[in-house]
């Protein structure tokens, strides 16, 4: 049902989800982020808790270890799917069997997609290889954008993409990029519009004022 990268900028140590899905508000509950702790992706059949605690946990285990205690509070961890990425750039991934094929996900140091009720494995492996070679010419949220954009390209949700949603979270209480097309005939188009308002122009310079701690 849903495709998603999850991934820590070596650079800044920002956390970063991008995830699309054929249904709507896809940025309601797949993505989640924690500064200077981790971020998650939570699909297939949704559980926003298995995140929620993954990253509660992080901040005294590694990902593995916080992803293992979580599912083992989810009575149906076999229909799910997560990828969790840590302040160490460590990723642990989960696609339970019950989960509609093709379904799957790949980690390597920081970073990790997965996704269920795919065309096919080659959506993940674009994600990831675009990813790698974007991420230092083009930068951390601009790589996250275009990996997603390259499994939409591959075939991305076999039943289409209706929603989209980009989150960056910095060293802050708050999200540096939080963008979310909750419905839209093209959220791949309407998402990477909205990226660029969001780095640049008004909005860009207004940002760049808000308080910091």
């Amino acid at each position: 049902m849903t495709f998603s990268i999850v991934a820590r900028d070596p650079m800044t140590g920002a956390f970063g989800v991008a995830t699309a899905t054929a249904g709507p508000m896809v940025g309601a509950l797949v993505p989640h982020t924690r500064a200077s702790v981790g971020a998650a992706a939570t699909q297939a059949m949704t559980n926003p808790y298995l995140a929620i605690d993954a990253l509660a946990l992080l901040d005294e285990q590694p990902a593995d270890t916080a992803l293992g205690a979580a599912l083992a509070r989810d009575g149906d961890a076999e229909r799910r799917q997560i990828i969790v990425v840590d302040r160490a750039g460590r990723v642990a991934g989960w696609t339970g069997g019950e989960c509609v094929a093709y379904a799957g996900h790949l980690t390597e140091e920081g970073v990790g997609v997965a996704g269920n009720m795919l065309v096919s494995a080659a959506v993940l492996e674009d994600m990831l290889g675009s990813y790698r070679r974007h991420r230092e010419k083009s930068g951390f949220a601009a790589s996250l954008l275009r990996a997603l954009i390259a499994g939409a390209d591959a075939g991305g949700d076999s039943r289409g993409i209706g929603s989209a949603a980009l989150r960056v979270h910095g060293d802050q209480g708050f999200a540096d990029i939080d963008l979310r097309v909750d419905f839209s005939d093209d959220p791949m188009a309407a998402l990477a519009q909205l990226f660029e308002q969001a780095i640049s122009g008004p909005y860009a310079a207004f940002f760049a004022g808000v308080p910091r701690r």
